[in-house]
């Protein structure tokens, strides 16, 4: 994967964002839509995984068939919001070790803050895909960036359902090397960060808070 942002214009896809995007949708359809969407969007953010050949006995004969290469890949859920696309991403792949990065957004700097760092081991060996709905500012998706680039990460995709302009910009300034899927580029930030028009506070959206 060589573009450094990737948008999935699948119909399904945008048929799915559409029914998110309203405000009327209920938690539990916003929901299941989001894990919907994180399928098809795995699929693109995963389209050239390295393969390696395996002996198997099909019922008819045997043959060299196609296997997945290396250590199994690692999703990093980028609290609270990444565990909405991590669920339906972790469907696809059951077999990909899994962390968590939690970060909020101290109201008077507006810089993000780390309260939680859990990571599977050996993470220069794996594929990293760190998976976080909204690419807003940008800053707390960085800010994740560089704690799984100290912790061994070589190889890191960032896959989100939603981004805005400012935050590929910030993205790409900060961390060129990662290529970035996500479902939509959006017009713009409003003046308190939020995309438009986006979708509100997917967190919120997903967990049926304010």
């Amino acid at each position: 994967m060589t573009e450094h942002l990737t948008i999935v214009d699948h119909p399904l896809v945008q048929h799915k964002l559409t029914l998110m995007r309203e405000k009327g949708t209920s938690t539990a359809v916003f929901r299941q839509l989001l894990r919907e969407i994180s399928q098809f969007l795995a699929y693109e953010v995963t389209r050239d995984l390295p393969l390696t050949k395996r002996r198997i006995e099909t019922p008819m004969q045997e043959m060299e068939a196609p296997v997945l290469a290396g250590k199994k890949l690692a999703l990093i859920s980028i609290l609270r919001a990444g565990n909405g696309l991590l669920d339906g991403v972790l469907e696809l792949i059951p077999s990909a070790r899994v962390g968590f990065v939690g970060l909020y957004r101290d109201e008077e700097t507006l810089q993000p803050v780390q309260y939680y760092f859990k990571v599977p081991e050996s993470l220069e060996d794996r594929l990293v895909i760190a998976v976080d709905p909204m690419l807003a500012t940008g800053n707390s998706s960085v800010a994740a960036i560089d704690l799984l680039k100290k912790a061994g990460a070589t190889n890191i995709r960032f896959l989100c359902l939603l981004a805005a302009p400012e935050g590929v910009a910030r993205m790409k300034e900060a961390h060129p090397d990662v290529p970035i899927v996500t479902a939509s580029l959006d017009s713009r930030l409003n003046d308190k960060g939020y995309i438009v028009p986006g979708l509100g506070d997917a967190g919120d959206r997903m967990f049926g808070t304010k």
